[in-house]
């Protein structure tokens, strides 16, 4: 499993601007068409051949060769119906070697030579991914999973024993029956004080970002009564559980199903709240030009990008300021660009270094409409320029 700091890293790299070249790799599988699975084979073959003469064009064969060839070998071993994607990341001229697993959510099988790595694939899959968990809860037990990228791993859990109803007769006028019976309401209820102060402790040393709850209605409303605030805060959603009875795969699927909903939520609310601060000119900025400026001045809390959003920009080999013009000296410092085929591989990194959140938007017109790209800001530096010298006069 692909950990925030791998990622992070694979953010902070730059290929050699002579000799180097960062290759990316994504491997898709899917259903193959006949036994042999060599459909996966042959794509990867086309795809290696393809970077070869774009390599050879710029003159870097010999520096990613050797990176184009191992990708190939590790190509024919994988086939179609394996459970899970990959991706790769090489630069040979650095030493530089990272293949990781991923979900089966990777549209199509694809491979970049840049000088950074192309990570919008990867960023499609974990932008939105938090450090989630689990909790399955009945009156007695409680199993505590962490979920990320589909692995599903699980915790410690949580087991009370419930008093046992002795003898056949409830006493007299039902006493005995009745005086159990609020035993095993106690007990189910310490039971669940003690979930929600598991789980309190567990949000507060940050193991986990959000929550997602799998139990039965009636079960629900004692517990929702004991959880802090906090705990609630981080909770994304539940769905109806029996504990002992469900796979990991019915876990998996429920807990992603709820994780995905209110994924879709978030992307809506946000869209519309930065289309509606951008028109009053608050905090809210569209369109490459206005985002490019923002994420320079450090303004940006979330980049909200098209799913098709591609745009070429230029970028200055001194200080590193994009532009979204195709400009031949950087307007900041004087010094020469270089072009970018696609702008984001340039912004998704900045957006990962920098912990900005990060949405991909389908299927919107009215964002379409906007620049197809927008982020929503921490501040405005212009407006907080303008209210200190109003405060300084």
């Amino acid at each position: 499993m692909i950990t925030s700091e791998e990622v992070r890293e694979l953010a902070q790299f730059q290929a050699d601007n002579q000799q180097g070249c960062a290759v990316s790799f994504y491997f898709a599988p899917h259903t193959p068409q006949n036994k042999s699975h060599r459909e996966e084979a042959i794509l990867a073959k086309e795809l290696v051949r393809n970077a070869v003469r774009e390599s050879e064009k710029a003159g870097k064969n010999g520096c990613v060769r050797a990176d184009l060839d191992r990708i190939l070998q590790l190509a024919e071993n994988l086939h179609g119906n394996q459970a899970r994607g990959k991706a790769v990341f090489a630069c040979g001229s650095q030493n530089f070697w990272r293949a990781f697993d991923v979900p089966l959510r990777l549209s199509k099988t694809q491979l970049f030579l840049n000088r950074r790595f192309h990570l919008k694939p990867l960023a499609q899959l974990l932008g939105t991914q938090p450090r989630l968990w689990v909790a399955l809860v009945v009156r007695h037990k409680a199993r505590f999973f962490d979920l990320r990228l589909d692995e599903l791993r699980e915790r410690e859990g949580l087991f009370r024993t419930l008093p046992l109803r002795q003898g056949r007769g409830d006493g007299y006028a039902g006493y005995e029956g009745g005086h159990a019976q609020r035993r095993v309401q106690d007990e189910a209820l310490h039971h669940l004080k003690e979930v929600a102060e598991h789980l309190r402790g567990a949000s507060e040393k940050g193991v986990f970002e959000k929550l997602i709850i799998g139990c039965h209605d009636t079960t629900w409303r004692e517990l929702e009564s004991q959880l802090h605030p906090y705990v609630r805060k981080r909770l994304l959603g539940r769905f109806s559980a029996e504990v002992g009875k469900m796979t990991n795969d019915q876990i998996r699927e429920q807990a992603t199903r709820v994780l995905q909903e209110s994924i879709d939520r978030r992307r809506n609310e946000l869209v519309r709240e930065v289309l509606d601060q951008a028109k009053s000119n608050s905090r809210g900025v569209t369109g490459l030009r206005r985002v490019l400026r923002s994420l320079e001045l450090g303004e940006v809390q979330t980049l909200l990008i098209g799913d098709n959003f591609v745009h070429a920009a230029a970028e200055c080999i001194g200080c590193g300021h994009i532009d979204a013009h195709l400009v031949h000296n950087c307007p900041a410092c004087g010094h020469e660009t270089r072009e970018i085929d696609d702008v984001c591989d340039a912004i998704i990194p900045i957006a990962i270094r920098r912990d900005i959140e990060l949405f991909y938007v389908k299927d919107d017109a009215e964002f379409d409409g906007a620049g197809n790209i927008a982020a929503l800001l921490r501040f405005r530096a212009d407006q907080s320029k303008g209210q200190m010298l109003r405060a300084a006069s």
